[in-house]
């Protein structure tokens, strides 16, 4: 398991299926917030607590979650001010992401991000070929940026990629002439395949 904090109110986690069920937790009873996954959850939040200073006393919390292909979850813990009780409430949200299927840009805080990105695919066998003519990763202005030019659109793990993609980064909306702006004034970090690359020397 790994945790991240992405901001004072918000964390993301990162689990395997071999550590849900050495918790009895199974893929249903997951989604149905069942009174293990309870337990469960809250033995993380002590977790975060003491790993990234993430204290959810008086707090309520939402939790976004995704699964790919039965292996791990990605979840995202987002708290929020709670002056009725001294105790977490937990609330257990599955979220289907949408898929992107314009030529798009997303965004990433660290190159750590995008390195972990990196990791998920490789642990999951995602193809990596064929799915755009060209995937760069720029630099500007101390955040990374990776663009997609002329996608594949017969490529058949959009849906998959896609979702994982929106959990580690953002997409860049408004991007008319963005890409011309990187191009001119940004650095290049990776020209032609960002994932093949990334994976070949930073997983």
């Amino acid at each position: 398991m790994k945790i991240e904090k992405l901001t004072e109110n918000k964390i993301r986690i990162i689990i395997n299926i071999e550590e849900l069920e050495k918790n009895n937790i199974n893929l249903e009873g997951f989604m149905l917030n069942d009174t293990e996954s309870q337990k469960f959850f809250l033995e993380i939040l002590n977790q975060a607590e003491k790993e990234v200073g993430f204290i959810t006393k008086n707090c309520k919390l939402l939790i976004e979650s995704f699964s790919s292909l039965n292996d791990f979850f990605v979840f995202t813990i987002t708290k929020f001010s709670n002056k009725e009780s001294d105790k977490p409430k937990v609330k257990l949200k599955y979220t289907k992401k949408k898929t992107v299927l314009k030529n798009p840009i997303y965004q990433f805080s660290t190159f750590e991000e995008f390195c972990n990105l990196c990791e998920i695919i490789s642990r999951l066998n995602i193809p990596i070929n064929y799915i755009a003519k060209k995937i760069s990763l720029y630099l500007y202005n101390d955040t990374y940026y990776l663009v997609f030019s002329e996608l594949n659109l017969t490529y058949k793990n959009f849906k998959l990629l896609f979702s994982i993609l929106s959990e580690f980064s953002c997409v860049v909306k408004n991007k008319s002439n963005f890409e011309a702006k990187l191009t001119e004034y940004g650095k290049t970090i990776i020209k032609q395949n960002a994932f093949k690359t990334g994976i070949r020397y930073f997983v």
